[in-house]
């Protein structure tokens, strides 16, 4: 400052006379800069540079000093906010302590060696003074932060580690000049001087070795509790510059697989906890702030509200309110920027740090080119140069990587934030707001939104940062090259467009694409679900022409869009070149005197590819930045709903002995629903409420809930509240953790209330008892058991008011009465409690207290039963209209429990049933069309084995599939050999071209400049000019024919794939299906083709592309500098390493970030829909916590995977900066047989190196992990396949079967290997025409007879023949279209009815009619408008069960066999259809043989003969007279009937 410029001048004044001349430069820095450029003989144009001592002892001494004080007043800011415990005193500190006070000690010892000068007369020049002076302070300084750092619990610090390395890199001068200039003279002058600065410097060195270590962590911190804490938090600031510390996790990650056990626990400012709290602050303030621009108008609308019940409120007021609420609305960027915009600053200096280090480089090669003109220009200067270049691009890449990872944490902060907030909103939202919005919206704010908030911090620094580099690219360019940067720059322009076009273009071509891929797997699904129908059938060859019609189309989108990505990918490796080359061609045709020199040509390359970046960016940026505005106002909006008012119901004391004192008037959006309702309700009491549709029962619950919005009156509820809604909401949890809702478990009790509620026969049926997992919204429950789980919710709550909205109308009336009699009644476990019961169930009025009769949101009256039967009103009527349909509901029971009581359970069925059950029917069986339910309760086809013995071993075949350690070459090698091997070997082949292309024209190019120049021009500029347009031409061709070839080959790949994955899937055996989950089939033909269809062919051009890259990069650094082979092999080894360990770990991560992701999700809708129970009960605070700790698990393993990402752009980074270091210094070695041509060309290569190699790494893993898709559909192309479809030269004859005749000749079968015997030993024989009853007892082998006869099971010995042909030696479609079923279940396909019924068009239109009208559907079809091109939807929804029995019934008229087997449907199906079915049997296929699997017996009275069936073996085979006369299994079974 001035005052230290006063202190010099005074010095100065005492001592002039005896000053020399190089000293008195010392008094003001522009003379000083002055000697050092004046000296510059002595600096830089010998080869022995050396400082001027005048610059040594001011400039290079004070820039630690400067750079410490300048950096203090933040770092002790920081330090302020930052306090984490005090560390205890450590050797090490007590050493950098002891030598930092030494330091000061040696500064000061030379400041009092210039006073005893002073006094010894021999005046020394003021910089001795001053000098130490600085630097003594500042050293005193420095040991001073040590210790406060300590306290502070700053374990590394960076602050104090860059002063060290500055103090030792400024002292490093100094110390050669002295050991030159004593080697010099052969003595030391100074000696004091001499010896004090050799301590400085080694006492200097001791304190930045001693700072790279770290100290141990803070004492009192509060993170010890931690089982696995995140070593960032401990680790030193080298470790963290560097990411040193995930190392570990990387080593881990390569050993084996990581799992959740493995990943750190979160750093305290990144849990949901501190971010939510803090976003919720700043949001609560803006709207606080919002707020009170409004506080001046609420008494006018106080006022309105009381008018609004006359009739003529004043309309004024009201837009008065809604004009003031327009004025501000509270602005969540706010909020969002108060929160997380400090954190993304610190992001936003380290990019701007990187961009203008950025441009170092391009000057830096310049130099480098000059240096190697300048043939007598001293070696160390290149030397410097190489070295700064490689300082430099360390640097930066120090400098980026510490911005990506400020900006990507801010990026899940923003997530983890937004989730809390919507998340924390939606539970305190009012249903009319609730309502504005749909669950699957709500989500989507979370998942959608949130996410596109994550996208977009990543790039938001372009914003500024593209246009500032492209600003300073341009500025230099126009130094270089002048106004001719123009013609480039219009280039670059241009592309925009045209690459927006081409992507507007595939949007659309995706768009189509997804419909076709939706449709297909929609028919797949159909295909999956009716598989065996279509084996029974034989109808496979049209199933598997239809998919791949769609798949033909589908490819052919593909197709499209691959032309125009190749399209895209030519423009973009042309853009750079194109650019260059119009720059080149307008700079040197303006004027002859331009000339193309390497320097100009060079730097202009490296500063064009700077510029590539940002204009491709920044369109990219602005779209995600209009994108996320859209997000932010749905955001905004969401959060800007109403919120419930929590005091609109009082809790406090009411009139004693009374529980529920009710006045009011509740209103939802200014229209009430209940009007002036008084109700006062006695502790203990049973109060019911009656009333028609819609009259505001639920409303009223609601408003004991305190869930509407109140106008007026007063609501108050004593006491603890539990609420049984009408439509039951069920967790996905254990049945267990559904009814304790989070109370403490207490065995006694919740025996009880499961036997109240009726649980006992669920949890008997239930596959895990009570603690098997409900799907979500209760998928596996029936809907009268739902509605009992949250009935037995309630009960164990415990609670002092029941609010009961209708729980009993969804279960069947036998168990009503039941829960009626044992919870609610007055005998029930509840009595003595309060309990409001909305009910429609007329039976149970007159056991009830009070009865509430609502009409149109009035009480229209109230009292006991009795009393209100006597005044004959609303209610006595009410009772005479509803007795009717009671007793009409008592006669028919609905639903589950009837279909179970009539469905003879064998002891393995009990869980198959319930699992179908929740299948089928998710509602409850009271709609007509569910029909269907009660039917499959029963059809369990006895060999499957029962279900929970499968689930372990399901789960064991997941797990295999999923981990998948490093991809097997032989996968490589599969894939290659679906695009064709000879293809590849073209592609690669091209890719070679086209990088020989690209080194072609750049060799030329640096030819061109070393052009020699006559007269200041140089010769043939247009040939030169048109060499190297055609060559850069021919490179951008060739890449358009690659990714044409390389798109082409993947296409031939992807048909080539799902046919032989379809292909398979069709003849695979029955018996896979049985245990394979169609989910996961279906999985290979959606997830696994879309990988091999879009996204494996992009990765391997991103791999190939980067690898040729990189290849052609150390093959012009090794032409032009042969040394360079040398360093390439150990490089390649730490890349190598450095590759595998990422990939291996980042692609656990990955996997474990997305298992986790869902879950945030599904609580999440959970939640929106049950938010009235949560909020009933009181459990808002521990579902938010559930929602926290979801979010937080998601980030633990999301947070590793962005630092995966900076530790290895940081490594392989490190790798391309060491590329360029020996580049270029190879190049000063060998300068003197380079031309500057060369040079520029390979050290310009080395610049562009690093992106290449970082994004090879990437492509490569991103190919490793899509690969596995290839290995998953293979393993399923390769699945053992049934028998062929069609035998050459052992076709049956035309008309074979011509009689019917079947005989099973000592046959046995089974299901699959390693199961017992279902049939064993069948002898038989049925002659041609009979008509054969097959029964038997559940499991004796009835269905797996007809199945054998068809051949889905195979025979493990003897045979059947029909007609005297052994089916086992004809092919598959010959037996199977000669024999006709009509299958239990009637399964129809979307599709026209004219397919459904004859999939080959085989038959007439008049055939079909025909068949129609014998199968009694004629009326049905003709009454369509499309008639036979009626459109079925999936699974034939449309049409009731009865009707899809006969359009089964016409599939086998049209087909008309000699041999007909019906399984016949179960007890559900309606009997007048079964009249129908069987009739038409009996009356069109006289002549046939009909086999019968008969349920009911009295079908098969009047057949030939009845074959029982007992434990798979022939038990009795008679006619049905006969055997009821011998008095065995099938007359106890007729006798059970009631026909004998």
């Amino acid at each position: 400052g001035p005052s230290f410029y006063l202190f010099q001048q005074n010095l100065d004044t005492t001592s002039s006379s005896r000053c020399s001349s190089w000293q008195r430069f010392c008094l003001s820095v522009n003379k000083l800069l002055l000697s050092f450029f004046q000296d510059s003989n002595l600096s830089v144009h010998t080869d022995n540079p050396d400082l001027t001592p005048c610059f040594q002892n001011t400039v290079l001494a004070w820039i630690p000093s400067i750079y410490l004080w300048s950096a203090l007043p933040f770092y002790l800011l920081y330090l302020k906010h930052n306090k984490r415990g005090y560390i205890v005193l450590s050797v090490l500190s007590r050493f950098k302590t002891l030598f930092g006070v030494l330091l000061w000690c040696v500064s000061w010892a030379d400041l009092f060696y210039s006073f005893h000068e002073l006094l010894q007369n021999r005046t020394p020049p003021p910089v001795y003074f001053v000098t130490p002076l600085i630097v003594g302070i500042t050293m005193l300084l420095a040991t001073l932060l040590i210790q406060y750092e300590r306290l502070r619990g700053v374990q590394s610090s960076g602050v104090l580690i860059i002063f060290w390395f500055l103090s030792v890199l400024c002292a490093v001068g100094p110390f050669r000049s002295k050991i030159m200039t004593t080697a010099a003279q052969g003595h030391v002058n100074e000696r004091f001087r001499f010896t004090t600065f050799y301590i400085y410097f080694a006492l200097i060195i001791m304190e930045l070795i001693l700072s790279c270590f770290k100290e141990k962590p803070p004492f009192f911190s509060p993170v010890s509790t931690d089982s696995n804490p995140c070593p960032e938090l401990t680790s030193g600031f080298l470790s963290r510059l560097t990411f040193w510390w995930f190392t570990s996790m990387a080593i881990l990650g390569y050993k084996r697989p990581i799992e959740d056990k493995d990943l750190w626990s979160l750093n305290e400012d990144d849990t949901s906890k501190a971010i939510v709290q803090q976003l919720t602050k700043e949001w609560d303030k803006e709207k606080a702030k919002a707020m009170t621009l409004k506080e001046d108008v609420t008494y006018v609308k106080k006022s309105n509200n009381v008018l609004n019940h006359v009739g003529d409120g004043p309309e004024e007021a009201e837009v008065l309110i809604r004009d003031k609420k327009h004025n501000r609305k509270p602005s969540f960027l706010k909020a969002l920027l108060r929160t997380f915009g400090a954190y993304f600053l610190i992001g936003s200096f380290f990019k701007l740090i990187q961009d203008l280090l950025a441009f170092v480089n391009p000057q830096l090669l310049s130099a480098l080119i000059g240096f190697i003109k300048n043939k007598d220009a001293p070696a160390w200067w290149g030397f410097l140069i190489a070295a700064l270049m490689f300082i430099c691009a360390v640097l930066q890449t120090l400098m980026l990587h510490q911005h990506f990872q400020y900006s990507f944490v801010t990026g899940m902060r923003l997530r983890t934030g937004i989730t809390g907030v919507i998340y924390r909103k939606s539970l305190v939202i009012t249903n009319s707001a609730k309502r504005s919005s749909t669950v699957g919206e709500i989500v989507n704010l979370m998942s959608v939104d949130a996410q596109r908030f994550m996208d977009l911090v990543a790039f938001l620094n372009m914003l500024w940062s593209a246009p500032l580099q492209i600003f300073l690219a341009l500025y230099f360019l126009w130094q270089t090259l002048g106004p001719s940067v123009l013609a480039g720059v219009a280039v670059m322009v241009l592309l925009i467009p045209f690459n927006a076009a081409i992507a507007m273009k595939t949007r659309a071509f995706q768009v189509e694409q997804m419909r076709y891929k939706d449709s297909r797997i929609k028919l797949m699904n159909e295909i999956l679900g009716g598989i065996k129908v279509l084996k029974l059938y034989a109808w496979e060859p049209s199933f598997s022409e239809k998919v791949l019609e769609i798949r033909k189309n589908e490819l052919r989108v593909l197709k499209k869009s691959a032309y125009l990505n190749s399209l895209s990918s030519f423009a973009w490796i042309s853009a750079p070149f194109l650019v260059a080359l119009t720059t080149f061609a307008v700079y040197v045709s303006v004027d002859e005197k331009n000339i193309l020199d390497a320097e100009k040509a060079f730097v202009s390359l490296s500063l064009f590819n700077i510029l590539k970046f940002p204009l491709s960016m920044l369109p990219q940026v602005i779209s995600y930045i209009v994108q996320t505005s859209v997000s932010l106002k749905r955001i905004q909006q969401f959060l800007s709903h109403d919120e419930l008012d929590p005091n609109s119901v009082e809790t406090k004391v009411i009139a004693p002995g009374k529980d529920m004192s009710i006045s009011l008037n509740y209103a939802n959006k200014k229209t009430p629903i209940l009007y002036f309702i008084n109700l006062l309700v006695p502790t203990g009491a049973l109060v019911a409420v009656v009333g028609h549709v819609g009259c505001g029962k639920s409303s009223l619950m609601s408003a004991l809930l305190g869930e509407m919005e109140k106008l007026e009156g007063e609501v108050a509820v004593k006491g603890s509240v539990a609420y049984v809604p009408q439509q039951a909401w069920i967790q996905n949890a254990t049945l267990k953790d559904n009814i304790l809702f989070g109370q403490a478990p207490n065995e006694q009790k919740y025996q009880n209330v499961l036997e109240a509620c009726a649980l006992k026969t669920d949890l008997e049926v239930l596959p895990g008892g009570d603690q098997t997992e409900i799907g979500e919204k209760g998928i596996n429950l029936s809907g009268g058991q739902r509605q009992r789980v949250s009935l037995a919710r309630a009960v164990y709550s415990n609670s002092d008011i029941y609010l009961l909205d209708d729980p009993l109308s969804a279960v069947d009336s036998h168990v009503a009465r039941h829960i009626f009699d044992k919870v609610i009644g007055p005998d029930g476990v509840l009595k003595g409690k309060t309990r409001i019961l909305v009910t429609h169930g007329i039976s149970f009025l007159p056991q009830v207290d009070h009865i509430v009769v609502l009409g149109d949101g009035k009480i229209s009256e109230m009292g006991s039963y009795q009393d209100l039967l006597k005044q004959n009103k609303a209610f006595a009527e009410f009772l005479r209209n509803y007795a009717l349909d009671e007793d009409i509901r008592e006669d028919e029971p609905t639903g589950i429990e009837f279909s179970a009581k009539i469905c003879p359970f064998s002891p393995n069925d009990s869980f198959v049933s319930t699992r179908q059950l929740s299948v089928i029917s998710s509602e409850g069986g009271e709609c007509p069309n569910k029909m269907s339910t009660k039917r499959r309760v029963c059809e369990k086809k006895p060999a499957e084995s029962p279900l929970p013995r499968r689930n372990p071993n399901e789960k064991l075949i997941q797990a295999e599939t999923a981990e998948t350690g490093t991809v097997k070459l032989t996968v490589f090698w599969q894939y290659m050999k679906a695009v064709g091997p000879v293809i590849c070997f073209v592609i690669c082949f091209l890719y070679c071209c086209q990088n020989a292309a690209a080194i072609g024209a750049n060799v030329w190019l640096s030819d061109w400049t070393n052009e020699p120049v006559i007269n200041g021009t140089q010769h043939n500029t247009a040939m030169r000019i048109g060499v190297y347009a055609a060559l850069g031409l021919l490179q951008g061709l060739i890449v358009l024919i690659t990714s044409f070839t390389l798109a082409m080959g993947g296409i031939k790949a992807a048909r080539s794939l799902h046919a032989a994955l379809l292909e398979n899937k069709f003849h695979t055996p029955q018996s896979f299906y049985d245990t394979t989950p169609t989910g996961r089939i279906i999985n290979r033909f959606s997830k696994d083709i879309y990988v091999i269809d879009e996204v494996i062919p992009p990765s391997i051009l991103m791999f190939l592309g980067t690898f040729f890259t990189s290849l052609s990069t150390m093959i012009v650094i090794i032409a032009s500098t042969p040394l360079f082979a040398v360093v390439i092999v150990p490089l390649a080894i730490v890349y190598f390493f450095v590759q595998r360990f990422y990939v291996a770990t980042s692609r656990q991560l990955k996997r474990l970030e997305s298992v986790s992701r869902s879950p945030i999700y599904s609580h999440f809708s959970e939640t929106v829909s049950g938010t009235s129970v949560i909020r009933a009960y009181g459990r808002v605070k521990s579902f938010i916590d559930i929602s926290d700790q979801k979010i937080d698990e998601n980030q633990k393993s999301h947070y590793p995977g962005i630092v995966s990402n900076r530790w290895l752009g940081i490594r392989v980074e490190f790798v391309g900066n060491c590329i360029v270091l020996f580049a270029a210094l190879f190049a000063v070695i060998g300068k003197n047989s380079l031309n500057p041509g060369l040079v520029g060309l390979s050290v310009s290569y080395a610049l562009q190196v690093t992106l290449s190699l970082n994004f090879m790494v990437r492509a490569t893993s991103e190919l490793e992990t899509n690969i596995v898709a290839v290995e998953r559909i293979k393993e399923y192309s390769e699945t053992e396949t049934e028998a062929p479809w069609a035998i050459e030269g052992k076709s049956p004859p035309q008309d074979w079967p011509s009689k019917g005749e079947v005989e099973f000749v000592n046959y046995s079968a089974r299901y699959r290997k390693g199961l017992d015997l279902v049939l064993k030993g069948l002898n038989l024989q049925v002659h041609g025409g009979e008509k054969i009853g097959i029964v038997g007892r559940t499991g004796a082998g009835k269905s797996s007879m007809t199945l054998c006869l068809f051949r889905i099971l195979e025979a493990a010995k003897g045979e059947i023949k029909i007609d005297g042909v052994k089916i086992a030696e004809i092919g598959l479609h010959d037996l199977r279209s000669r024999l006709t079923i009509i299958p239990q279940d009637p399964v129809l396909f979307s599709g026209t009815l004219r397919m459904n019924l004859d999939p080959f068009n085989k038959y007439s239109d008049e055939e079909i009619w025909k068949a129609l009208e014998l199968s009694h559907l004629k009326t049905f079809v003709s009454s369509q408008p499309s008639m036979l091109e009626y459109e079925c939807s999936e699974g034939g929804e449309n049409l009731s069960v009865g009707q899809r029995q006969l359009v089964c019934l016409a599939r086998a008229l049209l087909r008309k066999t000699r041999i007909l087997i019906l399984d016949e449907a179960t007890a559900a199906i309606d009997l007048e259809t079964d009249g129908l079915i069987q009739m038409t049997i009996r009356t069109q296929f006289e002549d046939c043989t009909v086999l019968t699997i008969a349920h009911r017996l009295n079908t098969i009275m009047d057949y030939t003969r009845v074959l029982v069936l007992d434990n798979g073996t022939v038990a009795e085979f008679d006619t049905p007279a006969n055997l009821i006369a011998s008095k065995g299994i099938f007359y106890s079974m007729a006798k059970d009937a009631g026909l004998a």
